[in-house]
């Protein structure tokens, strides 16, 4: 449907583009073609259904862009001059103008909230590239990582390059590492670097305590990814990430006394 104004065709997608719903459109522009009328003739000129017409006649009479006329019994609607329609949108503009300044004052309320409030948070990281995009967060730790790791499998799944380039981003930005490991050949050819590489690690008997995820605790976050199934997974809770610095604590104290004892 289009309105022939002084020679110019007005269509449902400009009004629409002008904030109309589609329905709106259709109504509007079957009054401003009729005049007066009533919700029935609006809804037949509109196609739509009548009783959807009653609605949208009642919403545009709440914008001021439709009145209803009460002379005779039977009801009948009018549009405006479509010159309301200029001030229907400069109603809304004002009124958004108002809730953004509403919104920028509320917003250091709204952070508190959200900072204390913020619930846990688990995200999924699948395939070589998701375990990357995993393993690069924790270039994000505030303090020092402290990890479980695993040199052999998490070489064979990444690659030893991505593993070089990783250590130089983390000994670039000055995050240290504490790490426990599988004594292997491999995790012994990493742990030889470990004063150029901002690491200290404890190697533990790997006939006893070989592991092959890698498990990263940092910040409010818990890394961990397995080499062999190829995804990994990040938790964000304050909460379990502190239960976990501790559980790494322990395994520290632990470490240190069979390192003591094997020596």
């Amino acid at each position: 449907m289009a309105l022939l104004l002084e020679n110019t065709m007005i269509s449902q997608k400009e009004l629409i583009e002008l904030g109309f719903s589609k329905r709106e459109a259709k109504v509007y522009l079957a009054l401003l073609e009729l005049g007066s009328s009533t919700a029935t003739e609006i809804a037949r000129k509109a196609a739509i259904n009548r009783t959807t017409s009653y609605d949208i006649l009642e919403s545009l009479t709440s914008e001021g862009l439709v009145h209803l006329i009460g002379e005779t019994k039977i009801q009948k609607y009018a549009a405006e001059s479509p010159e309301r329609v200029i001030k229907a949108l400069e109603g809304k503009i004002r009124k958004t103008e108002d809730q953004l300044k509403m919104a920028r004052m509320l917003l250091p309320q709204l952070l508190s909230i959200y900072s204390t409030k913020e619930k846990p948070k688990v995200k999924y990281f699948e395939g070589i590239e998701g375990m990357k995009e995993a393993f690069e967060d924790t270039l994000t730790a505030e303090k020092e990582i402290l990890a479980f790791a695993v040199g052999e499998d998490m070489n064979k799944a990444l690659g030893e390059k991505y593993f070089k380039d990783y250590f130089k981003k983390r000994t670039l930005k000055n995050i240290s590492v504490r790490v426990i490991a599988p004594d292997t050949p491999e995790s012994r050819a990493v742990a030889a670097n470990d004063a150029k590489e901002l690491r200290t690690s404890l190697l533990v008997p790997a006939d006893k305590f070989y592991f092959s995820i890698e498990m990263n605790v940092y910040n409010n976050k818990i890394m961990v990814a397995s080499w062999k199934e190829k995804f990994a997974i990040i938790i964000e809770s304050e909460e379990i990430a502190s239960a976990q610095k501790k559980i790494f604590e322990l395994a520290w104290e632990g470490a240190k006394h069979l390192k003591l004892a094997v020596s």
